[in-house]
């Protein structure tokens, strides 16, 4: 009798997954079809430290409280800022974003490439960087033609000598303003400064910088929008686990670069829905607590460790893997043999 039962909730567990995956199929291919993002930059050319404007629309836009985010593609790939685009968006879907060319990650000249997302829509702009290293190629040079014989000039005629020019009134001499001041119509004025325009108030776990609000340390997105805060316990063991674990070791940073650039291509959407949909929230929440928990183990490595990072991150990997799809697969393929030896 526990054997069926065990059977029947197996078989229910896994009919609820596809339904599950049929529907975010279905629901992300309507909205996709009706709503882009159209976005462009009117800054032109610009060099390490221009000011970098760029506007835009979303087509079809209807106000469902996401985030509109975005990510600076370089020419090779890489990401160089991720950040949010603060301040209302307009009724009609428009809006327009303030940014500082260049910085540590600008490294190569070329066209870099600005994606926006909001919820499932995506869209992107491309912006023409001077300010980075561009290998320069010796352009091949035609050889100079022979020049061709010419006629002897002819001697010039004798002209008339030139009249002596008539003495004129010395130029008054310039004034010259002192510090602080400019010539204004013919009158030394004091240059009055501009003030500074205020700094936006950007949300909790959020700094200003370069122009818009970026999470602080970076985030992660799908565990705090499924937990509900920054301040929750599993939330505080992944970033302990990072900063102080991870991080540590140059192999650990290599992999946080690399799984960031992966994570933030699809993380914005998941927590948007997250948000939307109490229901699938706690569907990622339940889904998620088992792999948090085995990410304690890392914590037994001492900070700098390259072998225990490697070590212990290689065996927290195997065990997920034999979590999720080993033990997923295994009780798949005993329900089949199951179902197929009562035919």
């Amino acid at each position: 009798m526990k054997k069926m039962k065990m059977k029947v909730a197996s078989i229910l567990a896994i009919t609820l997954l596809s339904i599950s995956i049929l529907s975010y199929g279905v629901n992300n291919s309507a909205f996709a079809a009706n709503s882009f993002i159209e976005a462009s930059s009117s800054s032109g050319s610009v060099g390490n430290g221009d000011p970098l404007v760029i506007s835009g629309s979303i087509v079809d836009y209807e106000d469902a409280g996401h985030a509109l985010t975005f990510q600076i593609i370089s020419p090779d790939n890489s990401i160089v800022q991720i950040g949010q685009v603060m301040g209302n968006i307009g009724s009609d879907g428009t809006f327009e974003m303030n940014l500082t060319a260049g910085g540590p990650l600008w490294k190569t000249a070329g066209e870099y490439t600005v994606k926006f997302f909001y919820g499932p829509t995506k869209g992107d702009a491309t912006v023409n960087y001077a300010g980075g290293d561009t290998p320069s190629t010796p352009e091949p040079t035609a050889p100079e033609p022979e020049p061709e014989p010419t006629a002897p000039e002819p001697e010039p005629e004798p002209t008339a000598p030139e009249p002596e020019p008539e003495p004129t009134a010395p130029e008054p001499e310039p004034i010259t303003c002192g510090a602080g001041t400019e010539m204004v119509n013919g009158i030394c004025q004091v240059i009055a400064e501009p003030e500074p325009e205020p700094e936006p108030q950007c949300p909790a776990g959020y700094s200003f910088r370069d122009g818009v609000c970026v999470e602080d340390g970076g985030g992660c997105l799908i565990a705090t929008a499924a937990y509900g805060t920054e301040l929750a316990p599993q939330i505080q063991l992944l970033r302990e686990v990072r900063d102080n674990t991870v991080l540590s070791t140059a192999s650990g940073a290599t992999f946080m670069t690399g799984f960031n650039t992966l994570y933030y291509s699809f993380a914005p959407t998941v927590a948007d829905w997250e948000r939307e949909n109490p229901m699938f929230k706690e569907s990622v929440r339940a889904f998620i607590t088992p792999m948090i928990s085995t990410l304690s183990i890392m914590t037994l490595a001492d900070d700098g460790s390259e072998v225990e990072v490697l070590g212990l991150g290689i065996s927290v990997i195997a065990l997920n893997l034999a979590m999720y799809i080993a033990a997923p697969a295994l009780i798949g393929f005993k329900v089949h043999k199951s179902l197929k030896s009562r035919k």
